[in-house]
């Protein structure tokens, strides 16, 4: 299975700093061609280190509202559908689910309407309290540099290394640790016979 070497992280600086930087440039930056660029864009996707590309729009320049960190402590095993349910609100631009049943959303909001938010969007049972603060600046400084990047196992979340397998399931591409790994998720039917 190939790694990311340089040339890889270098592309995702590129995209970090631009997302529409012309391949035609990164290709100039990283001494590669366009369509070497374009594979290996490609095939970042396919790893599911980019997910998408997307715009940062600052929401304080079009008088949407106030922006507010939303912090809700949910009841027991009620985190996940906490944080689908504040995700699915058009003012919610993040939504982080913590490790102590808390869920953080960044929301830009009419003033005096956070109640709302979370009248219209989650379950009053799910809620056992909730606190919002108003946000006065926010900084987005996604970084590349010095990450190593490792893929998880589908079958055993162990990390993958260059010994492990890759197919595809349904169209996504999913990583496997080793052979015994990929054999076995063939043998609980998430593999199609021809993929393996």
């Amino acid at each position: 299975m190939p790694q990311l070497d340089d040339t890889d992280l270098e592309i995702l600086r590129l995209l970090v700093a631009n997302a529409r930087r012309p391949y035609s440039e990164i290709a100039d930056k990283v001494g590669v061609s366009p369509p070497t660029v374009s594979d290996r864009i490609d095939r970042l996707q396919e790893l599911g280190v980019i997910r998408r590309f997307t715009l940062d729009v600052d929401r304080s320049t079009l008088d949407a509202g106030i922006q507010v960190l939303i912090d809700v402590s949910t009841a027991p095993g009620t985190t996940e559908d906490v944080a689908e349910s504040l995700a699915s609100q058009n003012v919610v631009e993040h939504v982080y689910a913590t490790a102590d049943g808390s869920v953080v959303a960044h929301a830009t909001v009419p003033e005096d309407a956070v109640h709302e938010v979370l009248e219209e969007s989650v379950a009053t049972e799910n809620v056992e309290s909730f606190d919002v603060r108003l946000l006065t600046d926010e900084q987005w400084t996604p970084e590349v540099s010095g990450t190593a990047f490792a893929l998880e196992c589908a079958v055993c979340g162990d990390e993958v290394t260059s010994q492990g397998e890759t197919a595809r399931i349904d169209g996504e591409f999913v990583a496997f640790c080793s052979s015994s790994c990929r054999e076995a998720a063939a043998e609980e039917g998430q593999l199609a016979a021809d993929s393996i």
